[in-house]
């Protein structure tokens, strides 16, 4: 029975569900001109394994949602057994972390407290639309774009150099654009628990309209940050890439507007499928073709 419990709490952790986030990761590396290809598995592995399994799975305990949530069209019933899981999950990451490089250990605590008071009913940032979308947007952006360089072996001084503080911009203007789709199915659940979601405060149309300006300006930015840097190839991989999210991102606002039930889980979790994948092939694109 035990057993039992723990594997359902496993699932609630949605470690498939990290693919999400791998776009950040990839763009992070693929500024750099050289790493260290040993680091940066163990640093993929680390937030992809651990970091956000935890994070997900301490969301799960505090929502228990019981409707379909990201990744999983039919949650199971949350257990004691979860919270176990996210600790053990969250001490691994830290020292794993630590052994790797002190501060990337101090980067990865950091954003696992940030990601708990996400949730925690003691604080529960979820019920401001504002705060919260600056927070998550922030840490799952730019706060993770410099833990992973970090993680693979630079230095402050380094990360925190331009252009890479406007490529870390751009990967929360990303988020902007990311984030909010991620609840514009969940209207409904978030007013029951009293959350109030920068989804639910734009409504879908409004929904839709601040996650293609966000998308907008974080391309653009980045294609002029690709010009000044003189990295026009990356110009060409990064729109043939990402023509897919386009077409079916307008396909998807062009039906949600004759019919709301476009607006469903299936439809955005295709949206983030195809958005991470195509995105991160982009990116890994521009790493090979730079060695």
């Amino acid at each position: 029975m035990k057993l039992r419990s723990y594997r359902s709490a496993l699932t609630l952790m949605r470690i498939p569900f990290s693919v999400y986030l791998m776009p950040i990761f990839w763009f992070a590396l693929s500024t750099l001109s050289d790493f260290n290809i040993e680091r940066a598995l163990g640093v993929f592995l680390l937030l992809h394994l651990l970091v956000y399994p935890a994070s997900n799975g301490y969301n799960s305990y505090y929502d228990r949602d019981e409707n379909s949530i990201g990744g999983l069209k039919a949650p199971p019933k949350v257990t004691h057994e979860l919270m176990h899981l996210v600790l053990l999950f969250d001490v691994l990451a830290v020292l794993t972390g630590t052994l790797m490089s002190p501060l990337f250990g101090a980067l990865v605590a950091i954003y696992l407290l940030v990601s708990k008071a996400y949730s925690y009913e003691g604080i529960r940032l979820k019920k401001y639309p504002i705060i919260s979308t600056f927070v998550v947007t922030f840490f799952q952006g730019a706060f993770t774009f410099f833990m992973v360089q970090i993680g693979v072996g630079l230095k402050l001084s380094q990360i925190l150099q331009t252009p890479n503080i406007w490529f870390a911009l751009i990967s929360t203007l990303f988020l902007c654009g990311s984030y909010p789709l991620t609840q514009i199915y969940q209207h409904q659940e978030d007013s029951r628990r009293g959350d109030k979601t920068l989804s639910l405060l734009l409504g879908v149309n409004g929904t839709y309209l601040f996650a293609g300006i966000s998308l907008l300006l974080g391309t653009a930015l980045l294609l002029w940050l690709y010009i000044t840097t003189d990295q026009l190839r990356n110009i060409f991989i990064f729109l043939i890439c990402t023509a897919p999210v386009v077409f079916y991102f307008t396909s998807w606002v062009l039906r949600a507007q004759k019919n709301l039930q476009a607006v469903n889980y299936d439809n955005t979790m295709l949206m983030n499928k195809i958005s991470s994948l195509s995105i991160s092939f982009a990116f890994i694109l521009m790493i090979l073709f730079s060695v």
